[in-house]
């Protein structure tokens, strides 16, 4: 009896197992950086894309209604047309991407902050134009590195562990016959060893993947090196130990280490203009 009980939970097991690597894939094309990564994707981007895109649409009510939403002129149009020119490379990484319905719209607000929802919402609050005093290289280094997060699917992939590491644990907790109290340490050591990891791991790829779109765009690669040394001086950066980015001196070395991969996409793109 105690042979058959182990044989249907090593089977149970390996059932589980086979359906999260059933579940793995990259959501990208390597490009010149190599992103390309397999990710554990559970749930559908039609889903993740419609709670984005309802959560977008209430921002921009909370905007407009206060009268921020696009309300600096001179911001919005800096913005549309750095967003356009990167969104003009998406198709390097995934050729659907370029007929997403993207939107771009700048937040009047002291917030340092910027983003690109799941199929290509992007928001960019004049906080962090004013202050980082950013030129317009440095700002294309910030919108490619929030559009190679929508570009991977980073928010359904989070979502995915999250799903992965309650559904999974549940199971091989029920399995084993472990307590509801050894559940609880073991749900607490996979948030660390499991979410943290890839939280770290997908900004190392948005940064690499945002430096390629602003070097085929045309936007000098070495600007997204000054974008963190700018940050860590406002105070921006932080202990890297249980964070999920990468520390601001992390961060230099791994893009400036890209640099030369780029650079010839960049030269390239300034002798088509």
């Amino acid at each position: 009896m105690g042979l058959r009980k182990s044989s249907a939970k090593t089977v149970l097991l390996a059932v589980a197992a086979s359906l999260l690597l059933g579940a793995c894939q990259s959501t990208t094309m390597g490009g010149a950086v190599g992103a390309q990564r397999k990710q554990l994707l559970l749930v559908s981007s039609a889903e993740v894309n419609a709670g984005s895109a309802q959560a977008y649409q209430q921002n921009l009510l909370k905007a407009r209604n206060s009268q921020t939403l696009n309300s600096n002129k001179a911001y919005t149009r800096r913005v549309k047309d750095i967003s356009a020119r990167l969104i003009r490379q998406v198709a390097v990484y995934r050729p659907d991407a370029a007929s997403w319905n993207w939107e771009v719209n700048v937040f009047t607000s002291p917030e340092v902050n910027a983003y690109c929802m799941p199929g290509g919402k992007i928001g960019v609050y004049s906080g962090i134009i004013d202050q980082l005093q950013l030129n317009d290289d440095e700002l294309a280094a910030i919108i490619g590195h929030e559009i190679a997060h929508a570009l991977r699917e980073h928010s359904r992939e989070k979502i995915s562990q999250d799903v992965a590491q309650r559904q999974g644990l549940a199971l091989v907790g029920a399995l084993a016959g472990l307590s509801q109290g050894q559940m609880d340490m073991a749900n607490m050591a996979g948030q660390y060893a499991l979410t943290l990891p890839f939280s770290r791991g997908m900004e190392t790829e948005a940064d690499v993947m945002g430096l390629e779109l602003m070097a085929r765009a045309g936007y000098r690669p070495d600007a997204a090196v000054s974008v963190w040394r700018k940050m860590a001086r406002l105070g921006g950066g932080g202990p890297e130990f249980m964070s999920t980015h990468p520390s601001g001196s992390t961060r230099i070395a791994e893009l400036s280490a890209h640099i030369p991969q780029v650079m010839p996409l960049y030269e390239a793109a300034l002798r088509k203009r």
